[in-house]
This record gives structure tokens, sequence and C-alpha cells, in this order.
């Protein structure tokens, strides 16, 4: 199952996306507020509690842009989606979160250390240089290096199934040679050798007193292998499958509009679904 191909979308690109990323590729740096649910704590008066940290916007999920520093094998461009897509550590609570709120609902650690998920979550942006505010709801999928091998986890099948059926073919001559594992690779050894060795960090949240493996891990590492195997242990890819998009523009008082695009796919088939979109007050 080395290169399981996504049953793909013929689903138009998303009518937001362009205006998206054209203001995102105009703030300084492309941080968005990512929030999940947590199970909420003995006696709390609601079953979850909200938890929310800043993200970096990596682009979408199989449109890895070029870099001329990757030394790891690319795919060809074989497809493109309308999910946005960050990097993160599987020590960080948020994995966690995302896998206890999906429909798996897993409450054990090694139940959280493969590729799966489905939690709901809610990620925010705001473009001061546009004046604009971007909201996306839906829900996050992680991807880890179990995604391809010989067998596949319930967790892989349901991050291939929901995130593939959202993903529109461009190349059907080459969709056997793309790799989901490849794309994972792709994208770890697109990031900073400094980000890269922050995967070797010393166990995040952990009281500083306590002890960890001192050996492989510390601040301030730096990485150059896209393999490194303490770095890819804990490396991660989060894939956010969009169900409702809300675009605020604030730019001019006189004109401001709220822009609500959601997705429906109700239709018979996937062809029949797409994006509605309403213009609302702001």
């Amino acid at each position: 199952m080395a290169h399981t191909a996504p049953t793909a979308s013929v689903l138009p690109p998303a009518p937001w996306k362009s205006l998206f990323k054209q203001h995102v590729s105009k703030m300084k740096t492309p941080q968005f507020v990512f929030s999940t649910l947590d199970v909420a704590p003995p006696g709390a008066p609601a079953p979850y509690v909200p938890r929310a940290r800043y993200c970096i916007f990596r682009g979408f999920w199989t449109e890895l842009l070029e870099n001329p520093h990757s030394k790891a094998p690319r795919n060809p461009k074989v497809y493109e989606s309308d999910l946005p897509m960050f990097t993160t550590d599987v020590r960080m609570e948020k994995v966690g979160q995302i896998f206890r709120t999906g429909a798996g609902h897993a409450d054990k650690k090694e139940q959280t250390q493969g590729s799966g998920g489905g939690g709901p979550v809610e990620a925010v942006w705001w473009c001061e240089e546009s004046g604009t505010q971007w909201r996306i709801k839906g829900r996050a999928f992680v991807v880890a290096k179990d995604v391809e091998g010989n067998e596949e986890s319930s967790g892989v099948r349901t991050l291939k199934s929901e995130v593939g059926k959202r993903m529109r073919i461009v190349d059907e001559s080459r969709e056997k040679e793309w790799s989901w594992a490849r794309e994972l690779t792709a994208i770890f050894d697109a990031q900073s050798p400094v980000i890269q060795g922050s995967f070797k960090a010393p166990p995040p949240g952990q009281p500083v007193q306590a002890p960890y493996d001192s050996e492989n891990l510390q601040l301030g590492a730096t990485v150059s292998d896209p393999e490194d195997p303490i770095a890819r242990q804990n490396f991660r890819v989060v894939i956010i499958v969009p169900d409702s998009v809300e675009q605020i523009n604030l730019s001019d008082p006189a004109t401001a509009r709220r822009y609500r695009y959601t997705f429906d796919e109700s239709g018979d088939t996937r062809a029949n679904a797409g994006w509605k979109t309403e213009e609302l007050w702001p």
C-alpha cells in the first residue's frame, strides 16, 4: 500500500481560496490562531473546554512551494486542494485534542501517535495589511510516518478517505506516482534547519527537573537530514478540512461585509457538492 492514491474530487477550486492566498501572502508572518476542544476536567459545567494557540500557515496540502534548498524527493504536481496545513510536534497537546474529539474518541496516548484524528477545529487569521479577518471552521487530520506501510490503521484509512475526497486531481497520467509519505517528508524538508531541530527539543510542557533523553533531545538543535530519526519521530503535518469559511472585510467601514462560504456535500455524488456563498452584514 506504499502509494495509495486518494479518491480525488472533481470540484473546482473554492471561491474563497484565491483572495485568501492573496491576503495571507501580504502578512509579515502567516500566523493564525488555531483552536481545538479538550475534554473538560471532572466537575466542569461543560463536557469540553476550548484551547487556542498561534500556529504558522504552511500552505495548502499537496501544493508545497518549490524550495531550492530541499534535498528530499518531491511528488509530481498531481493534486490541488483547499486544505490549509501546518506542522506540529506530536508531543504537543493539540495533537491529542484532535484525536480525542474526533469520531474515534481516542483516549489513550498510543492511539494518538499515528495518522488520523478528525476533531473539530477553528482557525483565524487577522490580515492587517488587507483589513480582513478569515475564519475557517472544520475538522483536522494528522499525518504521521505510518501513512504508508504494509498495513493501514483505521486512522490512516480515515485520513485518506476524508482528506482524499477534498483533493482535486490535475494530472491523472501521473496519479500512481504520488505518495503520501513522500509529501510528508518533503514538507519536513522544506522547514529551516532550526525548525527541523525544534522536533528534537526536550518534551514540551514537562518540568525541567524531570528526567528525559538528554543525549538526543536539546534546545537549539539544528537538523539537515530529512530522515533524521528523532526529529521525524515527533514531526507531524496537520491538515484542516474546511466546512465553513468566513471573510470579514473591515478595510472600509462604509462598505464592510461578511462573506460566508459553506461546503455542501449533500448531492448524490461529489460532483454535485460545492461551496455556497452568502453576503452578510459584518
